[in-house]
């Protein structure tokens, strides 16, 4: 099957094949024909599977293709995608602009941690579609500057992760002022009982389609455990990065604070190194990704809820430097790898706290994830899980002490953080990914999070929350 099969227009394809894709990925080639068809959609898709284009692509030929409906001097938004966080706001909004080159239609994305001036000026000269997250978009519709009595399509992204952030308030808001003939795609990584009770009032006679188990890991991605004590893993990362010459390496961590401390202790190892989560400026994360792109950062130290936004081509390597609370974060984060068919490694830091984390995430994937001590980073007597021992092999992480072995390269700090001492031939789909940001966008109402769960963090501030064509569209 190829695109040109699905029936899209020739200014799509022809944006489609310079991004080096021909052939649809399995969600695309489902999602597609029923969006242009004007059925609502149910969609299961996790990151990496071309879920973005899978509803960017049709949008964008069925508004091409009708007249638009006239709204006096401004052009009437009449398609909503509504996104939990800046990052995948952000990536969207470059999906629609890179495969709607070719149209003339024009799209705008708002969201919060960024002045609201320039969106209002942009929203009032006219848009076709908007990409917005929840809190931003209230903010400006309540000022009277975007208007939805045109609307023909409403899309939501990753509709999960919007409950989970608490989002549902706001998107029923959201919801009061649509007009209610309209068409509704709702994308989410799982079907569960609250996405169904949320399509009950959404959807109408809804195509559902699934095309990724919720606990599938790409089968390109190698996965293994190295146990260490706890206070060793900034050091035993270290050696990793250096022993291995990783260029370029995601490092997931639970908290901002400790993607922060780790950070430090990297760049005081001669790493260069930067962290993105919900308390960085918007300016911050955006240079942060950007250099980590163009290889100016090795190391990019990031929450669960700031990755989500994140689509970069062929990334290498994952590193689970502390296991997530939540076994199916861990199916996102080693996502970020291994896409379009390229090979990936996922290797996960482990100390004997995080046994139970470890236990959940096997009986998720249904998989013994293999587990070699590095030599020099040997876990103490009760300091980290069980390794095996039945295969023999060597370990992955070297064999040499240098790096690891001494205290003077021991973190030697508090907690998670550091110490106080120191696709190849044919392409198959477009891209489109996932993005977090730490509970909303951080938007004008001192966060796009949820007015109702709003809280202040550990440092006093209040908690605050981009498709390229990469791997599938």
């Amino acid at each position: 099957m190829s695109f040109a099969s699905l029936g899209l227009s020739a200014p799509l394809l022809k944006a489609v094949a310079e991004q080096g894709y021909d052939t649809p990925s399995p969600i695309q080639s489902q999602a597609i024909p029923a969006v242009l068809e004007g059925r609502d959609v149910m969609a299961a898709a996790q990151t990496g599977t071309g879920k973005t284009a899978g509803f960017t692509l049709p949008i964008l030929h069925r508004l091409s293709q009708g007249e638009r409906p006239q709204g006096g001097s401004q052009i009437p938004v009449r398609a909503l995608i509504l996104t939990p966080t800046r990052e995948l706001a952000a990536q969207v909004g470059e999906s629609v602009a890179t495969y709607g080159k070719h149209l003339p239609l024009k799209s705008a994305v708002v969201f919060g941690g960024v002045k609201i001036n320039p969106q209002i000026a942009t929203l009032r000269q006219g848009v076709d579609i908007l990409v917005a997250t929840p809190g931003r978009l209230l903010d400006l519709h309540q000022q009277k500057v975007v208007r939805f009595d045109k609307l023909e399509v409403l899309v939501l992204d990753e509709a999960d992760r919007m409950l989970d952030m608490g989002f549902i308030h706001d998107i029923r808001k959201i919801l009061a002022v649509l007009p209610k003939q309209r068409q509704n795609l709702l994308f989410s990584a799982t079907f569960s009982n609250d996405i169904r009770n949320l399509a009950k009032g959404l959807v109408n006679d809804p195509v559902e389609l699934s095309v990724t188990p919720r606990n599938a890991a790409a089968a390109t991605v190698k996965q293994w455990v190295h146990p260490v004590d706890k206070s060793r893993k900034p050091a035993l990362l270290s050696h990793l990065i250096q022993t291995h010459q990783w260029q370029q390496v995601l490092v997931f961590t639970r908290t901002k604070h400790g993607a922060n401390r780790l950070t430090k202790y990297l760049e005081g190892q001669g790493i260069e190194a930067a962290a993105i989560h919900g308390n960085k400026s918007q300016n911050a994360r955006t240079k942060a990704l950007a250099d980590f792109k163009s290889g100016s950062v090795r190391a990019l130290i990031a929450t669960d809820i700031a990755a989500r936004g994140l689509d970069i081509d062929q990334l290498p390597q994952v590193v689970n430097f502390e296991l997530p609370n939540v076994a199916e974060d861990y199916v996102h984060r080693i996502g970020r790898t291994g896409r379009a068919g390229a090979s990936g490694q996922a290797v996960s830091l482990v100390s004997l706290d995080e046994k139970k984390e470890l236990a959940g995430i096997e009986r998720l994937i249904s998989q013994r994830l293999n587990s070699e001590a590095v030599e020099g980073f040997e876990p103490t007597p009760g300091g980290g899980p069980k390794v095996d021992d039945n295969e023999g092999r060597q370990p992955r992480g070297g064999q040499r002490r240098g790096n690891g072995g001494g205290r003077g390269n021991n973190a030697g700090g508090r907690g998670n953080g550091g110490g106080r001492g120191s696709s190849s031939g044919q392409r198959s789909g477009a891209s489109g990914n996932r993005s977090e940001g730490n509970r909303g966008d951080s938007g004008n109402r001192n966060g796009d999070a949820p007015a109702r769960r709003r809280r202040r963090s550990q440092g006093g501030q209040r908690r605050s929350g981009g498709g390229t064509p990469n791997g599938n569209v």
